[in-house]
């Protein structure tokens, strides 16, 4: 007897990529993901080539591979796609001490986050 699949959580008409443990803070993955969320693939694509944040690389790799995904898993339209959802998760953080004056220590904290994004494809209407 064995288990059965997994059901997929998405509609059918949605992709969907998740990155864990990236080296950035929340709050920074954040206002990256804010600039392109509602906005169509190829223009968030655009958005994120041409923004200085490091993270947008990583952001830009991840969009890239869920667009590919939607097109050759799923059999959705590329052009019609756009960025439905786009999320941070909080990871683990890293705890470090900095040695201070006078036989101090002072924490010092390396958060990482996780990220999602989720594509869906425009109705015609």
């Amino acid at each position: 007897m064995r288990k059965e699949k997994n059901k997929r959580r998405e509609k059918d008409n949605e992709a969907k990529v998740t990155l864990r443990n990236l080296r950035v803070s929340p709050q920074k993955l954040n206002l990256v993901l804010q600039m392109i969320r509602r906005k169509k693939a190829d223009k968030a694509i655009s958005i994120l080539q041409f923004s200085r944040k490091r993270i947008s690389q990583h952001v830009e790799k991840a969009l890239r591979s869920v667009i590919s995904n939607a097109e050759n898993n799923h059999s959705l339209d590329i052009d019609r796609l756009y960025v439905k959802e786009a999320f941070v998760g909080k990871g683990i953080v890293m705890k470090r001490f900095m040695a201070r004056a006078r036989g101090r220590g002072a924490r010092i904290l390396k958060p990482f986050s996780h990220l999602t994004i989720i594509l869906s494809e425009e109705t015609g209407e």
